[in-house]
């Protein structure tokens, strides 16, 4: 499906994406992890074409989609969706019109101007809105909404493009635990049901190991792991991240847990 080949970035003098190279065989959900500056969010962007790439090639079904122009860089921008850290949405504009976003790539100026959609378009979106458990705020502005349901706001949108691939750009980063849970799922159950290929940046381990198929880890703007998540092991995390001995997952752990609980388990163990 997906082929990177050396695929670099270079801002002036630094190198924010170096050479990466990797291959999607199939639809799978894939997380890329690294520490911020690690070149995660410019690699999906080149993806995308929001940025455009210094050298490399990125194909897409054998077509070499950073050669696209125009109305075919437009189309591949709509096959390939992006959901972002700050969802970008309209806050006073209402939530179905924001999902509705999704379809301008295929709509006319006219109609785009007028904010005109046809009835199976609307019941569509409400559909989307629907399977991510959010129908009743269709009516609402979306500023009225939390941010989780705000980010999922902004995956109905990506999927009113219908796209064979979603990135996600730090979808869960300004989120609690129990929302980055949510959005989390939701993606999770876009692939499944979907076969959509998913790729999320993401900054916890745990999120990576529980969600993700597949786990590819950037340090400096290079790819230094690619695999499974059982191999993604506490020594291959403190590579990637760059840190010590003292490196602890727990401190960036997204995982809901309750304290409680956690405190009797380890009444309990001193027991024993």
């Amino acid at each position: 499906m997906l082929e990177v080949h050396d695929l670099t970035k270079r801002f002036g003098a630094a190198t924010a994406v170096d050479a990466a190279t990797f291959t999607v065989d199939r639809p799978m959900m894939i997380g890329v992890i690294g520490a911020s500056g690690a070149g995660k969010s410019t690699l999906l962007r080149m993806l995308n074409r929001l940025t455009d790439a210094t050298e490399g090639r990125v194909l897409f079904e054998g077509r070499d989609v950073l050669r696209l122009t125009g109305r075919e860089r437009r189309d591949w921008q709509s096959d390939c969706a992006m959901i972002f850290q700050q969802f970008n949405l309209v806050p006073r504009m209402d939530v179905v019109s924001n999902v509705l976003h999704g379809t301008l790539g295929r709509r006319s100026t006219v109609a785009t101007m007028f904010n005109l959609y046809p009835r199976a378009d609307i019941h569509r979106a409400i559909d989307i809105l629907d399977r991510l458990g959010i129908a009743e705020h269709a009516p609402k502005r979306a500023e009225a909404l939390s941010g989780g349901q705000q980010q999922r706001v902004a995956i109905a949108r990506a999927l009113m493009q219908d796209p064979r691939m979603i990135l996600a750009d730090e979808p869960i980063a300004s989120l609690d635990p129990m929302n980055a849970q949510t959005v989390m799922e939701a993606l999770r159950r876009i692939h499944e049901e979907d076969g959509r290929t998913v790729i999320a940046n993401l900054h916890t381990l745990d999120t990576a190991r529980r969600y993700c198929d597949r786990v590819i880890g950037m340090r400096l703007g290079r790819i230094v792991f690619d695999g499974v998540p059982e191999q993604l092991t506490t020594s291959v995390a403190r590579e990637i991240y760059g840190a010590g001995a003292d490196f602890s997952e727990a401190a960036t752990s997204t995982e809901i847990r309750d304290p409680y609980a956690e405190a009797a388990m380890r009444d309990a163990a001193a027991v024993v």
